[in-house]
């Protein structure tokens, strides 16, 4: 997925905008725009790899499209013969939309799906993640706003706390308000991330890089003259 040139940081309700207009007045199904998103993180994940075939790569997945994204990301890992791990910090009956699509393709595709939703699980899941090359937070997304939930400050702090894997955070680091750049109760300190359409208002914010660290934007295929700045026009003389 090629990156986006010259993106203009945007607001949470900018990028809606845009998502909305492509899908109602475009006709551009929404899966369509996770598939998109999804194949691009996978991307930035494998151009962090050296050895993709002999890498490991654990994806900790949310309820919402940023939990759909994660599971794009993880088949098209696994097609990249990327050794991947779904991690679901929800009960599986909470999924929805186009995130249900994309969980049930990768659960057909028998990619291995371990709940993270009690300390026990998360115990287990930070021994075997501290092993791994790449971890995917793909919990909470750019509407998260005010303080993080349980389990998912758990799984935030369990994921700050690795000491080994590079850390990619999917279109928002969790638990960092994207408009105000603030870090809540529990955030994610990511290595990459992986943003979609523009850079995010927040992430211009001081101190705002100490979570987002590098910053890579990616297109979702949405039509160019709703991303694009627009070009000054020439003043008309008086």
């Amino acid at each position: 997925m090629t990156p986006t040139s010259d993106p203009v940081p945007m607001t949470r309700d900018a990028v809606r905008q845009i998502d909305r207009t492509a899908i109602d007045v475009i006709g551009i199904p929404g899966v369509v725009l996770m598939e998109n998103a999804g194949r691009g993180a996978a991307q930035a994940v494998l151009d962090l790899l050296d050895d993709p075939t002999a890498a490991s790569v654990a994806i900790v997945c949310g309820a919402g499209n940023n939990g759909g994204d994660g599971f794009v990301i993880a088949r098209h890992l696994h097609n990249a013969r990327v050794e991947v791990t779904v991690y679901l910090a929800v009960n599986a009956d909470r999924l929805a939309g186009d995130a249900l699509v994309n969980y049930e393709i990768v659960r057909r595709m028998a990619l291995p799906i371990l709940p993270l939703v009690d300390d026990a699980q998360l115990l287990e899941a930070s021994d075997k993640m501290q092993s791994c090359d790449v971890v995917v937070d793909a919990l909470l997304g750019t509407g998260f706003h005010g303080d993080v939930r349980p389990p998912f400050d758990a799984v935030i702090e369990g994921v700050n706390a690795l000491a080994g894997p590079k850390i990619v955070a999917v279109d928002v680091p969790s638990g960092l308000d994207c408009d105000m750049g603030r870090p809540s109760n529990a955030t994610v300190r990511a290595d990459l991330t992986v943003t979609f359409v523009a850079p995010k208002i927040g992430f211009t914010q001081p101190g705002a890089d100490a979570y987002t660290g590098r910053v890579v934007v990616v297109d979702i295929g949405a039509p160019r003259e709703l991303t694009e700045r627009p070009k000054p026009q020439p003043e008309t003389p008086s």
